[in-house]
Parts: structure tokens; C-alpha cells; sequence
């Protein structure tokens, strides 16, 4: 018989001696393994229940926010061919849509769901006259939901300052938006908006900040140049 044991021999009974060593121990601390496994099961339950619960969640506010804008984009008068949903009057329809945004703002208050049915609710105070009511809507959006919706309601807001002689608040958000520009409102769209809001009342920089962005191969160089068109003329 030989007396020396290969390395493959040596590695398989190492490993041997391991999982033996393993079983021991957990043969002599069957109690204490027990509540260890047991625990870490629990916890993974408790993970796997907390991200069921928030991706059903999410789907359920997307579904509410799905319904709330189904229902303003819905027909007023005739129904569809398809037998989609209508609404026999304008103010029945501005009912049902105010309705399903604000219960999603009351039930998922926080969520990003909840920040883009506050700022559609703003927007509809905008067109009712609510100049005030939407202010406080704009702003809330601005200081709690990310910068993506948030650089929304500014820009949003900055044009309710414009048409309300608020030029001076206009134009502070709209630089702040040229600053910090986000995936929904860039730096070029900031731009824009604030060469059109000083465009009667600073026309010589509405023009600085126009020019850059007629020449440009975007979407807005276009609106751009039809801006510029409007200005008045050099002195």
C-alpha cells in the first residue's frame, strides 16, 4: 500500500473533513441552527412580502393614474365608436377627472404618482382661473417630488409668473432650470421658455439666448426661429 497520498487525494479528503466538521457541528448546535436558518428565513420573507407589497402598489397607483388621465382625455358629448368612456358635460367630466387625481393623492400621498396628479390638478386650476390654487400645487410639487417632476412644475409655474407679471419669479426659476436642466425639462427648453417670457421687455438677451438655439439641430430650433422672427427689431 503506498504511503503517500496524491494532491487530489489530500484536496478530496480536506473537503471530506470539512463537510464533516460541518455536520458536526450543526449535529451539536441543532437549536442554535435551527433559529439562525429559521431567522434568515424570516428575513427573506419579510424582504420578498416588503417588494411584493411596493411593486403592487406601484401597480395599482399607475393603474389609478392610467384612469385619471383616460378620463380627462376622455370625449365630452357623443361616445366613442368603440364604446370608450364619455362624459355628457364639460363640468361632469372636470368632476370625474379632479376626483380620480385627488383620491390617488390621498391614498399614495408622496409618491411620484401622487406629485404628477398634483401637478395635472395644477394645471387644471391654470385653465378654471385658479391662478393661486395652482400656485400652491406648482410649489409643493417643486419642494418635495424628484427633480424630474419638480423641473416640471417649475418651468410650469415660471409660465403662470410670466402671464401674471411675475417676471422677476419667472425669470429665477427658468435660470435655475438653465442651471441645473433634468431628463423631462433641459437646459435648451429653459431657454426657450425664458426668451419668450423677456422677449417684449429684454428683447437684446431674449435674442442672445435664441440665437444658439435656432442654429442647433433640436426640436425647439425651429420655435426658435419663429421667436426670433417676433422680436422686436435691432436698434
Amino acid at each position: 500500500m503506498a504511503t503517500h497520498l496524491t494532491r487530489k487525494e489530500l484536496k478530496q479528503d480536506n473537503v471530506a473533513l470539512r463537510v464533516e466538521e460541518t455536520f458536526g457541528f450543526l449535529g451539536a448546535h441543532r437549536k442554535q441552527t435551527i433559529r439562525i436558518v429559521g431567522g434568515a428565513l424570516a428575513l427573506i420573507l419579510i424582504v420578498a412580502a416588503v417588494f411584493y407589497y411596493r411593486s403592487s402598489q406601484r401597480e395599482v397607483r399607475q393603474q389609478m393614474l392610467g384612469e385619471a388621465i383616460a378620463a380627462q382625455n376622455a370625449p365630452v358629448g357623443t361616445a366613442p365608436p368603440n364604446g370608450g368612456l364619455s362624459f355628457p358635460s364639460e363640468a361632469a367630466k372636470k368632476d370625474a377627472v379632479t376626483r380620480a387625481y385627488q383620491r390617488l393623492i390621498n391614498e399614495h400621498s408622496g409618491s411620484s404618482e401622487a406629485y404628477i396628479s398634483e401637478y395635472s390638478l395644477a394645471s387644471m386650476d391654470v385653465e378654471n382661473g385658479k391662478n393661486d390654487d395652482a400656485r400652491k400645487k406648482y410649489q409643493d410639487v417643486i419642494d418635495h417630488a424628484d427633480s424630474g417632476y419638480a423641473s416640471l412644475a417649475k418651468l410650469a409655474m415660471a409660465q403662470l409668473d410670466f402671464a401674471t407679471n411675475r417676471g422677476a419669479e419667472a425669470e429665477t426659476l427658468l435660470r435655475d432650470l438653465m442651471d441645473h436642466p433634468t431628463e423631462l425639462v433641459s437646459k435648451s427648453q429653459a431657454a426657450f421658455s425664458l426668451a419668450r417670457g423677456i422677449s417684449q421687455t429684454k428683447p437684446e438677451e431674449a435674442r442672445k439666448l435664441l440665437l444658439p438655439l435656432s442654429g442647433a439641430s433640436s426640436e425647439i430650433s425651429q420655435a426658435a426661429v419663429s421667436a426670433l422672427a417676433d422680436l422686436p427689431p435691432q436698434k
